[in-house]
């Protein structure tokens, strides 16, 4: 069970069914997003997850009136349910496994494949994610390229862990899933990684990679490319705007003598030069 009503103060109620029992989440105070700065926080919900008692004494759940109306906006992945208000802007609910296991592993940590119900706020476009595929080390492994924006500016944050979680607002993790790669059949997590400062820019090359450390002693050696039939990036949007994402088919492997091959070499090559304006450039 989940359910959206927003009243016409600009106040969401989420109900949802999680552990047996009925949660009621109440949000407000938030639209849009705001452009990567360092002198304001980037925007985001005030939350009551007690539907009114811990903020305003009183369950606000009971008394709230939906004056949400059919939803007019664009159309969104994992949508769960959506809506437009009087003002014209819309709410959103999505739902999808935002934390998965790195490398096609199985699960091995607490959150792993959980799903989450994810509120969005919006009244313009969401957020543009633009994805190319090439290969890299002289064709040697494929390999992704793209970038996030939002209204014509980059997306990015401003610094994160050595993990490369963002540390602030501003920053947004994209999510690649492959499928039917050599981690077996159907859609697996590869990877996950930020966009980066100062152009929104990201790149991902299919090598083989080492467990994570922190995996069970079982799961631990070299884990192969995980290029696949088809690729998936999904990401949140800045501030409160929707989750987006990309899909599209993955490329064969690079054929040295095959002038198409090598042309689009080229031209990606240069695109991604073209791309990267001021962040760190990927292997070609």
């Amino acid at each position: 069970m989940e359910r959206l009503d927003v009243s016409r103060d600009g106040k969401a109620l989420v109900t949802y069914r999680a552990g047996g029992s009925v949660h009621r989440v109440l949000a407000w105070g938030a639209v849009d997003a705001r452009p990567p700065t360092q002198s304001r926080s980037q925007v985001a919900f005030r939350l009551d997850y007690s539907g009114g008692w811990g903020t305003f004494g009183r369950p606000v759940w009971k008394t709230l009136r939906n004056a949400c109306g059919p939803y007019r906006g664009p159309r969104l992945p994992y949508l769960v349910t959506a809506c437009t208000a009087p003002d014209g802007s819309h709410w959103g609910l999505q739902r999808w496994r935002r934390s998965r296991a790195n490398f096609g592993l199985p699960p091995w940590r607490a959150g792993h494949g959980a799903w989450e119900l994810r509120l969005s706020h919006w009244s313009g476009p969401l957020a543009r994610l633009q994805v190319w595929l090439d290969w890299s080390y002289g064709g040697r492994f494929h390999h992704l390229f793209g970038r996030l924006t939002y209204r014509g500016r980059p997306v990015h944050g401003f610094a994160t862990t050595r993990e490369g979680r963002p540390l602030d607002r501003y920053g947004r993790v994209l999510y690649l899933d492959t499928y039917d790669s050599a981690y077996g059949p159907g859609w697996r997590r590869e990877n996950a990684f930020v966009s980066r400062r100062p152009d929104g820019t990201f790149c991902y090359g299919f090598y083989p990679h080492r467990s994570p450390a922190s995996a069970p002693a079982s799961y631990q050696g070299m884990r192969p490319p995980g290029n696949g039939r088809r690729y998936r990036i999904s990401v949140s949007g800045p501030g409160v705007t929707p989750d987006v994402v990309w899909s599209g088919r993955g490329l064969h492997d690079f054929r040295p003598s095959d002038a198409d091959d090598r042309a689009r070499e080229e031209r990606m090559n240069a695109l991604q030069r073209e791309l990267a304006q001021g962040s760190r450039p990927c292997h070609r």
